[in-house]
């Protein structure tokens, strides 16, 4: 008679089980249901008052025999997993998603010169615009090796208000002048939205470094704007808020945006950051815009340039950024990052020793 009861209530319990999981599935249906309307009106999804109102009236109605906290740690579970419903589906909304192995999104310029088609892309020059000369000098070594895209840097900022800031306008003019000479398109970061008119005379490709990768002020304003956008994912950013951040310029408008690994703030020293070759691999696979890896300012040194350059070559990237300049030891910002010309070219033979191999 034990045994049957036993049989009985294991029965009990099995119906039970399956009540549940209608119930819940039902439950998560109907928050889905929510959560596109939250996103319709452009408000939250998670409201933490709405959470705390439904644990206390579900304490209330407890009658046991489980304990309120017990009560309250499964409820809990139950939100967090609708939550994570709602970004899942939140996420395979969004238009920097790659929704098919061969949705890519090229990047092309009035020469032709395209960047996310497959073939790799080096944008250097130094960090900072700071005579005519070095930026001379600096431009006749990329335009020898075949590089489109130069670096005209003319607004830095720096951690101390006390380092050197860049030479603002004239270093753009600088630099325009320059890329003219060479025929090289000029990329130069972005401080502030009300900068655009005025550096669209100058620059080809407008950057968003690591401090302004969350301005979504900046980032919707970019949206508008009818150039490419190189965006740098943030020193302590997670991929998911690099491709949101992303999402506010295209879905302002904007398809052609870049993004940039330049490593993440860990607790190792040897480099100025850590180089987040695993991050690449998961953008490349998650979405379908191009990804350029910074070897300069992940590793803060030059000696480790080029095996650094290698391992972006040979992790899919579309390209990679590099800092050199004529004269490393007198720059005016970053100097050990910086490679030499010579290291430069040495850097390019390897690459195009590798291209070879992919050949």
């Amino acid at each position: 008679m034990s045994r049957e009861r036993i049989q009985d209530l294991r029965a009990q319990v099995d119906e039970i089980n399956m009540q549940l999981l209608d119930l819940l599935n039902q439950r998560a249906r109907v928050v889905s249901e929510i959560g596109k309307l939250t996103q319709q009106l452009g408000t939250s999804f998670y409201d933490a008052q709405r959470e705390a109102e439904m644990l206390t009236a579900l304490e209330m109605a407890n009658k046991g025999p489980f304990s309120n906290e017990t009560i309250k740690a499964l409820f809990r579970e139950v939100f967090r997993a609708s939550m994570a419903l709602e970004e899942q589906q939140a996420k395979a909304k969004i238009r920097v998603q790659r929704s098919s192995p061969d949705q890519r999104t090229v990047i092309r310029m009035p020469d032709g010169t395209e960047l996310g088609n497959g073939k790799f892309q080096v944008i250097s020059g130094p960090c900072a615009v700071e005579t005519f000369e070095q930026m001379d000098e600096t431009a006749a070594a990329l335009a020898s090796r075949g590089v489109k895209f130069m670096r005209g840097m003319a607004y830095k900022p720096r951690t101390s208000p006390y380092d050197f800031q860049g030479l603002g306008e004239p270093g753009l003019q600088i630099a325009r002048q320059v890329a003219n000479k060479y025929g090289l398109y000029v990329v130069s970061e972005i401080m502030d939205a009300s900068q655009i008119p005025m550096m669209s005379d100058y620059v080809d490709v407008l950057w968003v470094g690591a401090r302004n990768m969350q301005n979504s002020f900046l980032l919707k304003a970019l949206g508008r704007v009818n150039k490419p956008i190189i965006l740098k994912r943030g020193l302590a950013a997670t991929l998911e808020e690099f491709m949101y951040a992303a999402e506010y310029i295209v879905s302002s408008g904007n398809p052609n945006v870049m993004l940039i690994e330049r490593g993440i703030r860990t607790f190792e020293k040897a480099t100025r950051n850590t180089l987040d070759i695993g991050g690449v691999a998961v953008l490349k696979l998650e979405s379908h815009l191009p990804v350029i890896v910074d070897i300069s300012h992940s590793a803060g040194r030059r000696d480790i340039a080029i095996p650094l350059a290698r391992v972006a070559r040979a992790s899919g990237a579309d390209g990679l950024m590099v800092e050199v300049h004529p004269n490393p030891p007198v720059a005016m910002s970053d100097a050990k990052q910086q490679l030499y010309i010579d290291q430069f070219h040495a850097l390019m033979d390897s690459i195009e020793d590798m291209e070879k191999t992919f050949a």
